[in-house]
């Protein structure tokens, strides 16, 4: 009787072995999924990863057509100005410039929305300074190749009719941001009679001599209007 008990017994241990084996290896297969999962997050990392390197080209590449587009209508005007000049000049191809701007229009506002930008900069920049130096910096501004860019396209506005809105609203931003900037630079009082109009001359001013100088350079005579008009805007401004 002993014996076959122990006989018994050897063979019922048999199935817990076996279960406990057969437990081993679904414990093995249910850490497998685990080990899956921590190799799916890897790989959903890895575009997060890669995005900002992109979203890095993708500003470049923006930003590299935006100063093409300036210098282009600054050198050629809008005539010769075309979608795929700005392009090669850029170094992109046509299909990636117009990932960026769909059609010629938004190309060129966007590159003077981004001329006004950069004159505001220039502007802000200038905080520091006399009243003298301040209405010389603003005169210089209109003088450059920025200008010149935005004269362009303001030529064009007047016989393109889908450009004409954008430029028109546009301009009117940058006008009243430049007279902000302005009135914040000179320290200038408007609540007083005729400051108002004192500083828009400052500006009308500037951006005149900057159109006399697209023919010829007239630096030293505009050097002497500019020093008188700045003593005139120092007196009418005040302490």
């Amino acid at each position: 009787m002993g014996v076959v008990a122990t006989t018994h017994t050897g063979q019922n241990s048999v199935p817990g072995a076996q279960n406990t084996a057969q437990n081993t290896a679904h414990t093995g297969q249910n850490s497998a999924p685990g080990a899956q999962n921590t190799a799916h997050t890897a790989q959903n990392t890895a575009p997060g990863a890669a995005s900002a390197p992109k979203q890095d080209r993708s500003r470049a590449t923006r930003q590299r057509l935006l100063e093409a587009a300036v210098a282009c209508l600054a050198e050629h005007g809008w005539a010769g100005s075309t979608v795929l000049v700005v392009a090669e000049r850029a170094g992109v191809s046509r299909g990636a410039a117009q990932h960026h701007f769909p059609t010629r229009e938004d190309l060129f506002t966007a590159a003077v929305e981004y001329v006004a930008e950069q004159r505001s900069s220039a502007l802000a920049s200038l905080a520091g300074g006399d009243r003298r130096e301040i209405a010389a910096a603003i005169v210089d501004l209109y003088t450059g190749p920025l200008f010149r860019a935005a004269l362009h396209l303001w030529t064009a506005a007047t016989n393109e009719e889908q450009l004409r809105p954008r430029v028109t609203e546009l301009e009117a931003k940058v006008g009243r941001e430049t007279h902000r900037i302005a009135v914040e630079l000179l320290g200038a009082d408007e609540s007083r009679p005729g400051v108002r109009e004192t500083v828009q001359g400052l500006l009308d001013m500037a951006r005149g001599l900057g159109l006399a100088t697209l023919l010829t350079d007239d630096s030293a005579r505009r050097s002497r209007v500019v020093a008188q008009w700045a003593s005139l805007v120092d007196a009418q401004l005040g302490p």
